[in-house]
């Protein structure tokens, strides 16, 4: 009898060990979950707040300035769900709130000025592509409508153009100035062919076509020209090479 109850007592601390383990265990996996969520959130509050910042180099609509701090509230909720003790999260969630209802001056301008170094060129055109990957996020959520989604995607588009443009137009007239007409030349028919890929026109469009062509031709002129003289030097070369052979030896 008591060897019996002896076994019934291991076997049951045996279960409650178990029990206790797989208790343990699933909390521990919350918990990792709980921290692996709230680090997603805080890298999606960070880069949106960057994105909100770099406002001072892209112009952002109203559109955009709402749908970066509706981002940012919803991620703080989400932590606040999660870590729901957390004074500080609660009270970023309540400066957050009262963004979203703050007036916002938005910058629906199609047009920006380019930096002065290609780092800078670079770091631009990035921030455009990130915007432009929230604001397609935020779209698929169903936190943007759209109609609006269309239309400050296509803005965008259209500010990526301008930098890439510009840029290398800028570029080709760089080396055409220091006479790397090849270089030059690589450049012009880079930006004329990334306008002829694009599926739309408008007057930016037209006139930057219209004014690469015009490099192009000037370029075709200059190399004409220079390949012109330099076969005319090369042929007077080579008649004062057979003047010297077939003339009149001299008797000394």
């Amino acid at each position: 009898m008591i060897v019996s109850i002896i076994i019934i007592l291991i076997v049951a601390l045996i279960v409650i060990a178990l029990w206790v383990s797989a208790v343990q265990q699933h909390k521990e996996k919350q918990e990792a979950e709980r921290r692996k969520e709230l680090t997603k959130q805080k890298a999606i509050i960070e880069e949106t707040e960057e994105a909100l910042m770099n406002s001072a180099n892209i112009p952002l609509s109203e559109n955009i300035i709402r749908a970066l701090q509706r981002r940012v509230y919803e991620a703080l909720n989400t932590m606040v769900s999660n870590s729901p003790n957390s004074k500080a999260l609660k009270s970023r969630l309540s400066e957050s709130k009262t963004h979203l209802s703050n007036p916002v001056q938005g910058n629906n301008s199609e047009s920006l000025a380019l930096p002065s170094n290609d780092k800078q060129l670079v770091s631009l055109i990035q921030g455009i592509k990130k915007l432009r990957a929230i604001l397609r996020s935020e779209h698929s959520k169903g936190r943007v409508d759209s109609q609006v989604f269309s239309v400050e995607d296509k803005r965008l588009e259209k500010l990526q153009l301008r930098i890439n443009i510009e840029s290398q137009i800028k570029r080709g007239l760089s080396a055409r100035s220091a006479s790397m007409v090849g270089s030059a030349r690589q450049y012009f028919e880079k930006a004329y062919a990334t306008l002829s890929a694009v599926t739309y026109s408008d007057e930016y469009v037209t006139s930057k076509r219209q004014e690469v062509e015009g490099y192009l031709e000037a370029i075709s002129v200059e190399l004409r020209a220079s390949n012109a003289s330099a076969l005319k030097k090369k042929a007077e070369a080579e008649q004062d090479d057979l003047d010297v052979l077939f003339a009149p030896k001299k008797k000394w």
